[in-house]
């Protein structure tokens, strides 16, 4: 199942207030902040994929490897 589109409203505003955020840290804060700005923002992102990779493996017809190829249904070996 898609992302809400509530809940994928909400992360794209979050994603545009954390490089707001990731902007003015660059200038005025350490480095170490800048970077753990940017861990949030990817995170964010990453949720937004895996998502996407789970509706692709729940919504495959049965037996097919898909994109996927062997690290869904690997070979049997006789």
């Amino acid at each position: 199942m898609a992302l809400s589109q509530q809940t994928l409203d909400h992360m794209l505003d979050a994603e545009t207030h954390m490089r707001a955020a990731i902007r003015s840290a660059a200038s005025n804060e350490k480095p170490v902040i800048v970077s753990q700005l940017a861990k949030i923002l990817l995170d964010i992102e990453k949720a937004k994929r895996i998502e996407q990779v789970m509706d692709m493996i729940e919504n495959r017809e049965a037996g097919d490897s898909g994109q996927f190829g062997i690290m869904i249904d690997p070979p049997e070996e006789d």
